[in-house]
């Protein structure tokens, strides 16, 4: 593991973030050093006591802060929105990187140009990239998305999985496996050599998600994976490094101190929370309102599983092409494993609907998410059991402007009155599954209507939206709602052209 910022600066590190001077925290962890770590630090414990020491001019005099280029980007809101991010997409392109950045730095080089998501995320992001993608391909820029894939696919090579964001602080945890669909989704665009051609490196992403199964203890949990009393493996968010997140130090430090719990158990579920891409929900909470009881960990999360269940499918698929039979029947045997454990641990006769699974108290929570739509995306779900979430969806989620992530009010930016671009278009295309055609066309009008109205009043894409109030911007979080913005903008170009002959 390469060392991280708080490693490199110590107490500098620490006394920045204490400060309170940066209204994101995160701009101190991405800043880059004008001297080695060593030097600065040393300057620092020679000045710091000396009278008149100001911490921020230090700062200003020591590290640089990388700029948001699209800031100062003039949009003409008189203009279509895809107009407005076909001019936006150089804008969000970082070239490769040097193979060497300013020693200190938290941005790990990657070989090829990759797509930003905008704002204060000036570094790749993992399940990001697969909505971003989504919009290249529409666009034509099949190399740019082989070129993300490469990306990725350097960074299984060289940590064994990929990290949240190319920065050294996530090595210690990854996001929702995506890697698979982007394999697919080049796939479409070229030839099934695709599927060989990254082979290797799809295997690596499983081993990681699997981490534990070979050690002999069939009945421990271990990492990303947990075992079922039925001798059946699923799998849950984890982070190998239950500290303060580097990015958000003081935040965490303070919402510790304040929960009353064990250190390395509250910190591996803030950290495992974010693995999950959902930071923050009450999905992971045992109170709705209440951020410390996070308990993301201890969860089984529907979503996680139908994305390793895809992953297992897409293996299979490249052994067979690779001529390895035996591999590809093995992968489709254990994906058919997954997806009945799917069926029978996630599926609520009752409700009529899918929940996570608490795998402590070994029992389905009761928060409604739009994580049930996944078994519905990747055709798990049986025609009864899609017709019966459509029924939820439209009673519970489906708001003015599209579908709210959960019905709950939780003050988090991934819970009400907030919608987010990835999660219709998951919704959607399940639905488009099972020919549930009226509803997906709906959630697609107002969502694409409340892109287009939200852009003329700003001249931007956002990152979230306020799907209840259509008046307001969406709100809720750790940090102010960014603009850009990737994979808003891929969702929106994916849902233009999916329903372009359907009445809006």
């Amino acid at each position: 593991m390469l060392p991280t910022p708080d490693i490199l600066f110590q107490e500098l590190f620490t006394d920045l973030h204490k400060s309170g001077l940066w209204h994101d925290q995160k701009i101190i962890s991405d800043a880059f050093p004008k001297k080695s770590p060593k030097a600065i630090l040393e300057i620092y414990r020679e000045s710091k006591n000396i009278p008149g020491f100001d911490l921020k001019e230090f700062f200003e005099e020591h590290f640089s802060v990388a700029a948001d280029l699209t800031e100062g980007f003039e949009s003409d809101t008189t203009r279509p929105v895809k107009e407005h991010i076909e001019n936006l997409w150089p804008l969000l392109e970082r070239k490769a990187d040097a193979q060497k950045t300013a020693e200190g730095s938290s941005l790990i080089p990657l070989p090829h140009p990759y797509i930003v998501p905008g704002g204060r995320f000036n570094e790749i992001y993992y399940w990001d990239s697969y909505f971003t993608m989504l919009g290249l391909q529409l666009t034509g820029k099949v190399e740019q998305i082989q070129g993300m894939i490469d990306n990725f696919s350097f960074l299984i090579d060289k940590f064994g999985h990929i990290p949240n964001g190319n920065r050294t602080y996530f090595l210690s945890r990854s996001q929702p496996p995506f890697y698979a669909l982007m394999i697919e989704l080049l796939a479409e665009s070229k030839d099934d050599r695709v599927f060989t051609q990254y082979l290797p490196q799809l295997k690596k992403e499983y081993e990681f998600w699997m981490r534990g199964q070979n050690t002999g203890k069939p009945s421990a949990t271990i990492e990303r994976l947990v075992p079922l009393p039925d001798g059946k493996l699923l799998n849950r968010y984890f982070d190998n490094a239950p500290l303060p997140r580097q990015e958000m130090h003081q935040h965490d430090v303070d919402k510790h101190s304040a929960s009353g719990r064990e250190e390395d158990d509250f910190y591996l579920n803030m950290r495992s929370a974010c693995e999950s891409g959902w930071d923050f929900s009450c999905r992971w909470f045992e109170d709705i309102h209440d951020l410390s009881t996070v308990k993301a960990s201890e969860i089984l999360p529907v979503d996680l599983n139908c994305l390793v269940y895809q992953l297992e499918k897409t293996i299979a698929k490249g052994c067979r092409l690779n001529d390895e039979y035996e591999e590809s029947e093995r992968f489709k045997s254990v994906a058919s494993a997954r997806a009945q454990s799917i069926q029978s641990l996630f599926w609520n006769a009752q409700e009529q609907f899918y929940f996570d699974y608490n795998f402590i108290d070994q029992k389905q929570t009761n928060r409604l998410s739009l994580a049930a739509m996944y078994p519905l995306f990747f055709a798990i779900a049986t025609q009864e059991q899609a017709e019966a979430c459509a029924k939820m969806i439209q009673r519970e989620f489906l708001k003015d402007g599209g579908l709210v992530s959960t019905p709950y009010f939780s003050g988090q930016q991934w819970d009400a009155p907030n919608g987010w671009a990835p999660l219709q278009w998951i919704a959607i295309k399940g639905l488009i599954n099972y020919e549930l055609n009226d509803l997906a066309i709906e959630i697609a009008r107002r969502w694409l209507r409340l892109n287009e109205n939200v852009f003329k009043r700003t001249g931007k894409m956002m990152e979230k939206y306020n799907v209840v109030d259509l008046n307001l911007l969406a709100g809720g979080g750790e940090y102010e709602g960014q603009a850009g913005f990737g994979w808003t903008n891929g969702v929106y170009l994916k849902l233009l052209d999916f329903f372009k002959n359907s009445e809006r």
